[in-house]
Order: C-alpha cells, then structure tokens, then sequence
C-alpha cells in the first residue's frame, strides 16, 4: 500500500452513454493538489457545482450509488470510484458533461486504463489512512446481507453472494492486496437477470443497457418471443439462442464474475468514505445499499474518534524523536515544546509534550503554585502542528514555518508538572499558496485542556 498521495500527471477523457439514463456523456480527469481528494464537477451546469465523492453526498443506491451536492447530481459513480481505490490514486478533478458517469464495457477496465494513461504521479504528502480500531458491522436481517469492517494492518475485502439462484451458484471473492486488483477485480462487469429487466425499463432504467456492457443472466430457456419483447422493451436488438445461462457471446471472465464484480462495487462505494482504510472488509450479498450504509459507520467511527482524546501506544516508535524534531522545526531548548511526533499523515499529527517541574517557567508561573502558561500550550500545538505542515512540502529544511493567526482559543483546565500533553493538530483544508489552516488541541488523559484554530505560513528560506 502506498505511503504517499498520487494523482494523475494530464489531463484524460473518455465518451459514452450512461447505463441508467442512455445519455452520451463525456468526463475529464484532471490532476488535482495534495489533500484535495475525489472531487466531481457537473460542468454543463450554469453553476458548475463541485460534488466532493464522500458518502454524506449519497442520494440514492438503488441500482447503483448516486451523490448531489447544490444541485449536481451525478449516478454510477461506483466503476470509476473502484479503480481510483484500486490503483490507489487520491486527488483528482472529475469534469463531468451529464448526469451520469458513462457504463462503457460495465466494469473498471476502461477506467484503470484511463487513469494509466494519464500516468500515475506521487505527491509529496503522507495518505491519510483509516486504522479501524474495532470491530463495524452492519446487518439486514430481513434480506440476509451482513457486513462488516474488521481491524487489520492492510487492506482485504472477502464478499460471498447468493441469489437463490440454480444457474449463478453461491459464489465468494477475494482481494488480498490491492496490487491485484487490476489484474483479478477490474475486469469483471456488471450483471442482471432477466426477470429483472422488465422491472427496471419500467422505473425509467437501464436506457443505455445492452450486452455489451453488462452479463445478462437467464434462469429457464426463453422464447423467441420472449426475446422479442425484450428488444421491443430495451430498444436494441439481442442476439441469444434464449437456453437459460448467459445470454452474452463472451462469456465470464471468471467462474466468480459476478462475486468480483460485487466485490468491485464495494471497494467503490467505501472509497466514499474519502480516506484510504486498514480494514477486512467482510460482505455477504452486498449492494450499494447496504455498501453504503458500512461506510457510514465508519465514518461515524471517524468522527467520534476525531472529538475523543487522541490515542496512541505507549510503547510504539515515535514517528519522529525529539533529535528528528529538532532537524524539523527552527526551536530549540528551552523553547523546543514538542518531544516526540507519534502519528502522521496528510492530514493530521499527534505530539506528545511531557511536563517537568525543572521547566524555566515554572520559577515565576507560579511560585508554590506552578501552572504551565496557556501561551507555551498553545506555542506547543503550534509546533505540533508545524510539522504537519512542513512535512506536508517534502522538503522541509526549505521552509520556515511562521504562525501568523489564532483563533477561538480556549483553555479548560490547569496543566501541571507531572502531565503529558497529547496535542492533535488537524488541516482544516487543503494547503494553499503556502497557507494552512489547523484545528489544535491538546489533552490530559481524557480531558481536553486547549483547543485553537491556527493559521500557518511557509515562507522559503532565501538561502
């Protein structure tokens, strides 16, 4: 798995015609900043809106994973969004013409081919990954699906489906590493039934459906007429010998095609959580649906993990020591207020500060009474949060890091010797023109002692 963000290095585009809608769409991926993530963009729009790919911008999961924001509304998203997943690319601009991401063949070939002929580019910020730390697990007892993200230092995903079906038999798929996803997922195309299909001409779907882009599956052998009536439904023309099977001329690419295929569609639709995961993901008869509903606890773990105390362990390696700061940041004794960096990524670090007695400070603040200042509280989440920001450059020794605004600052509880500080610093959006903002904070064992809003500048060194 990668350590560093990627994008693409040009811009590419594609044409074709929607699954659902039959519109001829055209989109263009473009190379976009560190930290910016997956952003869509309805550009036939008068007002163009910017639809970020996160799972609290999912309207709709029917027959495939639909996300709006200010009105841009853009479906099928989920092919695209696998093989960004797949060949773990992180920022990109996706201008879109229409409504809907084109089905071209209904897998996510075309898509990986797509982003390498882009040519695949390293950024100079960590990935943001997603440790989850416990169990999630999402059920539906009334149509048999579970789900579940389990703790693991990588990423795998094992889905088994089962449609009651005599012709498509229980099947399972797996991904062990995201290396192969290309070679043993990708390929893999969407698949219907046919006593599906009726039902979805009659919701307005399936307009740009037709064998070449997805398997059609027959449970009995069906008339001619029955072909017919299909072609009469769907506006194209099918060539079958109506025997129950698929229907297709190419047959599976995999005896487990359409196990892959779900799986597929699942690492595309968690990729909306918008952070890459350490996570097995486990899923019995999954759908977009019930896809989507996972992300959501995990995002909801994300959150509540990001406004509980900072965890660390005790007994890990530090990122970075105090020697490794000190070659970081411009401070030093006594004015060095960072010990250790225990966590880093794109987007967030955690520091640790341990609070001594034989500080220079404690000999007038106060007197018999010693409370370390809210000011060198707040200088040492700055400095947490300096590395984050100089790291961020990928040449650190290059830059100056200069404080330039604090905001919303907040004490809540005293901090004595004997304490350690855990400080979190978080972007509050991406770096720009050398600018970043940071949301700060700093901790007790459970206990929140500081929060502030910071803004940072980078300046470079004139030597």
């Amino acid at each position: 798995m990668n350590l560093k963000q990627h994008t693409i290095s040009e811009n590419v585009s594609v044409y074709g015609k929607g699954l659902h809608t039959g519109e001829l769409v055209s989109i263009t991926l473009k190379p976009a900043s560190n930290n910016h993530g997956i952003i869509f963009q309805r550009i036939d729009l008068e007002n163009k809106p910017l639809v970020p790919a996160l799972v609290d911008n999912v309207v709709d999961t029917s027959r495939s994973t639909v996300i709006e924001k200010d009105g841009g509304r853009i479906g099928t998203i989920e092919h695209l969004m696998a093989a960004l997943a797949g060949l773990q690319v992180d920022n990109i601009l996706v201008e879109i013409d229409g409504p809907e991401v084109p089905i071209l063949d209904g897998s996510a070939i075309p898509f990986i081919e797509l982003i390498e002929k882009a040519g695949i580019q390293e950024q100079n910020a960590l990935r943001n990954y997603y440790d989850v730390p416990e169990a999630v697990h999402y059920r539906n007892v009334e149509k048999n699906i579970e789900l579940a993200a389990l703790p693991l230092d990588d990423y795998r995903l094992t889905v088994m489906v089962d449609f009651n079906s005599h012709i498509l038999h229980p099947q399972h798929a797996q991904l062990h590493e995201i290396s192969l996803f290309k070679e043993h997922i990708a390929p893999c195309r969407t698949f219907v039934f046919v006593h599906e299909i009726e039902n979805l001409a009659k919701l307005g779907l399936i307009k740009g459906g037709d064998l070449s882009n997805a398997v059609v599956i027959s449970e009995t052998d069906i008339t001619q007429k029955q072909i017919s009536d299909l072609e009469t439904l769907l506006d194209k023309k099918i060539e079958s010998d109506g025997k129950a099977g698929i229907m297709n001329d190419e047959k599976l690419k995999f005896h487990n095609e359409p196990a892959r295929h779900k799986l597929l569609d699942l690492m595309g639709d968690l990729a909306l959580i918008g952070r890459p995961l350490k996570a097995h993901i486990l899923a019995a008869r999954p759908g977009h649906a019930s896809n989507v509903e996972l992300a959501k606890l995990i995002k909801k773990q994300i959150d509540q993990k990001s406004t509980a105390a900072p965890y660390f362990d005790a007994n890990a390696e530090p990122v970075f020591t105090v020697i490794d700061i000190a070659k970081l940041l411009p401070h030093r004794y006594p004015f060095q207020l960072v010990d250790k960096i225990m966590s880093l990524d794109g987007t967030t670090v955690i520091g640790i500060k341990n609070i001594t007695m034989n500080e220079p400070q404690f000999t007038g603040h106060f007197p018999d009474n010693p409370v370390m200042p809210g000011v060198l509280q707040v200088e040492a989440i700055a400095q947490t949060g300096g590395v984050l920001v100089l790291t961020s450059t990928g040449e650190p020794e290059k830059y100056w890091p200069y404080l330039v605004g604090i905001e919303s600052c907040r004490f809540f509880k005293n901090v004595l010797p004997g304490d350690s500080l855990v400080i979190r610093c978080t972007l509050s959006a991406p770096i720009r023109m050398g600018v970043a903002k940071m949301h700060g904070e700093a901790w007790v064992g459970k206990n929140l002692v500081c929060s502030v809003d910071m803004t940072a500048r980078l300046v470079k060194k004139s030597n």
